[in-house]
């Protein structure tokens, strides 16, 4: 339920209403724009009298919101969250690229690919460290270490890190990591999510393999729910029958997501593709349908990649592809400047 304040409310009744519904264990979200100011409801809101709210005359308009996502919502935070870290920032207008090697392999490794990532137009460093792998052979990481070889790439490089987690216990390695990535596989790790949500770290939240976008805005919501506002969904392709790429990207849910929550949403055409050929042309069309950034994979060597070599791209091509999404962009601002 949401409740729509009239301009310059009396604050003493708008303080004894909010006091009155806490009192029924709901929690309050405020929303406060150039014009509108509102008042998100979330819990047992059928106790709730529509008509005795309405009467107040602080009050212009009461709605119950039928979809179970609250705290993700468009219609309770109806202006673009703003996600930032380190001088990048996501959504509201502004777009940021994430990219690194799928795995972080050695300090030599993982600083000239920094130096590349920066190089082609990175504005955050992603490197594979705790990495969930399908076969239980394959390369799973340098986990600890190589969260330092991140780190100190980063600060090395004068950017931002990020890297995914894979599982609860691995929380305290990511203290100097300034973003989380949540992979396909761990969307609906509930717990992994709640705990995600008592951080005040951006938290990058992939779809999962076979997801819904409601299933996947209801993980967002755990995120949310537990007070870490800094959630940004990466459309990274589905499972489908198609098996000429890893996963099938839904262009779609980006515009889609855009009209349903007021959280940034990026692509990450190479985890889609599963080889770099096709990801200028996906890249491009994510910015086309509003993306507010891109995770990409870049590599000084993708040959010899011990992850995702095939995805991986090299920097001269990270570079075509970031200034493709820049024309982009800049035509689409021309379209609006035009109308």
């Amino acid at each position: 339920m949401i409740v729509i304040l009239r301009d310059d409310p009396n604050e003493k009744q708008l303080e004894n209403l909010i006091n009155w519904l806490r009192s029924m264990d709901l929690k309050i979200h405020e929303s406060r724009g150039e014009n509108h100011r509102i008042l998100g409801l979330v819990g047992d809101t059928s106790r709730v009298d529509i008509d005795l709210i309405s009467a107040l005359d602080i009050v212009r308009e009461v709605k119950r919101i039928q979809e179970p996502y609250k705290k993700a919502n468009r219609k309770f935070h109806p202006l673009d969250t703003v996600v930032s870290t380190g001088g990048a920032a996501f959504g509201g207008g502004h777009f940021a690229v994430v990219a690194g090697p799928g795995a972080v392999e050695s300090g030599e490794q993982m600083s000239l690919a920094a130096r590349i990532a920066l190089d082609a137009g990175a504005d955050i460093l992603y490197g594979g460290t705790f990495m969930p792998r399908t076969s239980p052979y394959s390369f799973q990481g340098l986990r600890e270490e190589g969260m330092d070889i991140l780190v100190k790439a980063g600060k090395e490089a004068g950017l931002p890190v990020a890297s995914e987690i894979t599982d609860l216990h691995e929380l305290g390695c990511f203290d100097d990591v300034d973003v989380i990535q949540v992979g396909a596989r761990n969307m609906q790790n509930y717990e992994l999510l709640r705990e995600l949500g008592r951080l005040n770290k951006p938290v990058i939240l992939k779809r999962g393999l076979s997801s819904t976008l409601q299933e996947w805005l209801m993980s967002a919501e755990y995120i949310l729910d537990g007070g870490n506002e800094n959630v940004i969904l990466c459309e990274r392709g589905i499972r489908t029958f198609e098996p000429s790429a890893y996963a099938s990207m839904d262009i779609s849910s980006i515009p889609i997501l855009r009209a349903l929550t007021h959280l940034p949403v990026i692509a990450d055409p190479c985890g889609a593709a599963g080889r770099s050929a096709p990801v200028p042309a996906m890249a491009a069309a994510a910015a086309a349908a509003g993306a507010d950034g891109l995770a990409l994979t870049v590599s000084p060597d993708p040959q010899h990649a011990r992850a995702e070599g095939p995805q991986s791209l090299t920097g001269s091509e990270m570079k075509k592809t970031v200034a493709a999404v820049r024309r982009v962009r800049e035509a689409l601002r021309e379209e609006t400047r035009d109308e």
